[in-house]
């Protein structure tokens, strides 16, 4: 299943406190930093676990990740976009970036378990975050169940392991429009079955 694709129909607005707390982390406050870290390390950590899918790794990219949000705080902009929606999209690219390396490709043949996780509910920062995934999580399975195998191969592979599309052409042995079009297909109708559900 795709962790990211539950967080995304969480569909959270972001809090001022959030936004107050990156701007303090912006003028280099290291304990705005460190309340940042306690209410979001478990989720990114969760995040980043069910794609790298290894403890140890996983624990130093949270590590690279929290640097970064040092580092990069000073330009996000609050008006443009919410902290946890930055938060969690810089987790995924740079956990997809990590199983991307040729190093830890490598790695991956002989020591990795490859099955693919949903994020823990309690790793969410509030009561009212866990209780929405944990009502969400066997709605986006059934969903994902739904549409068609060949659909969630190439989902499965440019999302869970971040293969381009033209990757996954090469490694299924089909045409990149196939490919393109069972990306898009896949997503139209994962977009619908979900829509259903939750505005029930």
């Amino acid at each position: 299943m795709f962790p990211f694709l539950l967080l995304s129909w969480l569909a959270k607005s972001g809090s001022e406190e959030d936004n107050d707390l990156l701007l303090e982390v912006a003028a280099q406050n290291e304990d705005a930093l460190g309340t940042l870290y306690d209410r979001y390390a478990k989720l990114l950590y969760s995040i980043i676990l069910a794609i790298v899918k290894n403890p140890e790794d996983s624990q130093d990219l949270l590590q690279e990740i929290f640097v970064q949000v040092w580092q990069k705080a000073a330009g996000f902009d609050v008006s443009k976009g919410n902290v946890y929606s930055w938060l969690v999209a810089l987790t995924r690219n740079r956990a997809i970036d990590r199983i991307r390396s040729k190093g830890f490709r490598e790695r991956k043949q002989e020591n990795y378990d490859y099955d693919i996780d949903l994020i823990d509910a309690q790793c969410f920062p509030t009561p009212l975050d866990a209780v929405l995934v944990s009502e969400r999580e066997d709605l986006v399975r059934k969903a994902f169940g739904q549409i068609s195998p060949d659909q969630q191969v190439v989902l499965s592979m440019a999302y869970n392991e971040g293969y381009s599309q033209s990757e996954i052409a090469d490694l299924l042995k089909i045409p990149l429009g196939t490919v393109k079009t069972r990306t898009r297909q896949g997503m139209i109708t994962l977009h619908q079955l979900l829509l259903g559900e939750f505005s029930r």
